[in-house]
């Protein structure tokens, strides 16, 4: 059996780190417990016992002998009287009438098992054995008169707490794992605040955060501290020099564009598209630039904004429809930037296809943005490619209407990371193209 095998026998572990840390705990005490309690009940209750129903076992045999030797059951309770005081005993003959005595003893009375197994081997006329909750207990021997029942205090068979150990040894047990609990969580507060920390930057969020705790934990937040603050210089820097270029641009085109309207017009409209379609790459050069640093963090509506989105785009003659809605909550987004992502893809939709499908649903843990078209799609093989920025797919997918710039999918799969999300593609169901999701954990 190889390794990887045991595991399907092996109980789960707990996933979260209060949960193992309380097992790391748990583990030893229990542990510590079941060998304390073993020890105690083999090695010191067990053989205390034992001795001490040995020394009762042979007092009952000196009483069976003297028993035996008298004449009748009263003359052997009056020979015996003395004797009994001395060991504290009472004596009784069972009448024939009354019912044979059982063993009786209590579901967790452990030590009077004990007592009652040491008498089944040291006693050979024992018959049975009674313990009550109190201090009395009985024990019955068989004689030549019948059945003869002993009353004896239990003080004699067991020790006085039998329990008390193992009950101390659990309470102080548990004790113990509360109180260490209660430490170990304090040291574990600042792991999951940089968790936190962790996960709010990943969807865009930037919550303040300084380090505490132990030495390796403050020096991871020192690290992350300090990542954060390289990805944000390196986010800036990534924005200005993608801003600058574009911008500088814009200015050649501009003089291009005045240069041409001085030609005829067949002369110049080759041309003319050209700049138009550098034109578009710059626009895209600046919304790739721009990615989600020109807004900030507010609750939005998806619906709403899902419904003015395709509302633009309705009036701007393009059958693109809204054909689902679910959930009617506001959640923390950079509105900005999803609608723009939105407007990618519809786009995107309208112009590889002639009809476009929007939903949108917003769950307990999750918005989801869905957009579908009827165009050729984008094979299985390529969809990863397709999310990359200045990748272009194969002609089949640009029939005639342009290279583009690689930009658009690229865009929105920014987006969707920077909301802690993800772009997902597919193939539409209903209309055979392209399917779009924008899935945002919330």
């Amino acid at each position: 059996m190889k390794l990887s095998d045991l595991k399907h026998y092996v109980p789960r572990l707990p996933s979260g780190i209060y949960g193992r840390a309380a097992l790391i705990l748990l583990m030893p005490v229990v542990a510590l417990q079941l060998v304390v309690a073993f020890v105690f009940i083999r090695r010191d209750l067990e053989d205390i016992t034992q001795q001490m129903a040995y020394t009762v076992a042979r007092e009952l045999n000196v009483i069976s002998d003297q028993i035996a030797t008298a004449e009748s059951p009263e003359a052997a309770l009056s020979d015996l009287q003395p004797m009994l005081q001395r060991l504290n005993f009472q004596m009784r003959f069972i009448s024939a009438e009354e019912p044979t005595p059982q063993n009786s003893i209590p579901f967790e009375d452990l030590s009077g098992r004990f007592v009652r197994d040491s008498m089944v081997g040291y006693l050979p006329q024992f018959q049975s054995i009674r313990f009550t909750r109190t201090h009395a207990s009985y024990i019955v021997i068989d004689t030549k008169f019948g059945l003869a029942e002993v009353k004896f205090s239990r003080r004699r068979v067991t020790v006085a707490a039998p329990h008390q150990l193992i009950v101390i040894t659990v309470l102080f047990g548990f004790m113990l794992v509360v109180i260490a609990m209660a430490y170990m969580r304090n040291q574990l507060r600042p792991i999951k605040r940089l968790a936190d920390a962790a996960e709010a930057f990943g969807r865009g969020r930037v919550i303040p955060y300084h380090p505490r705790g132990a030495t390796e934990v403050r020096a991871a937040g020192a690290a992350f501290n300090d990542m954060r603050a390289r990805i944000d210089r390196q986010i800036e820097q990534r924005t200005l020099m993608l801003s600058g270029v574009s911008h500088d641009l814009r200015t050649p085109l501009t003089r291009l564009k005045l240069s041409l309207s001085m030609l005829d017009d067949e002369e110049a409209e080759p041309m003319l598209q050209d700049v138009k379609e550098m034109e578009a790459m710059v626009d895209a050069f600046l919304d790739f630039s721009r990615g989600v640093t020109t807004s900030a963090m507010e609750e939005t509506d998806p619906c709403k904004l899902v419904e003015e989105a395709v509302e633009n785009w309705t009036r701007q003659g393009k059958t693109v429809h809204l054909v689902e809605t679910v959930g009617n909550r506001r959640v923390p987004l950079r509105a900005a930037a999803v609608r723009r992502a939105l407007d990618n893809l519809i786009s995107n939709a309208v112009r590889y296809g002639t009809r476009a499908r929007v939903s949108v649903a917003v769950m307990q843990k999750s918005l989801r943005i869905r957009v579908e078209d009827d165009g050729p799609g984008i094979p299985e093989a390529l969809r990863g490619d397709a999310m990359r920025p200045f990748t272009r797919l194969d002609p089949a997918r640009n029939q005639d209407l342009g290279t583009g710039v690689g930009l658009g999918l690229a865009i929105v799969a920014d987006i969707a990371r920077a909301h802690g999300g993800t772009l997902r593609l597919g193939t539409s169901e209903e209309l055979g193209g392209l399917q779009a999701d924008i899935v945002i954990a919330l």
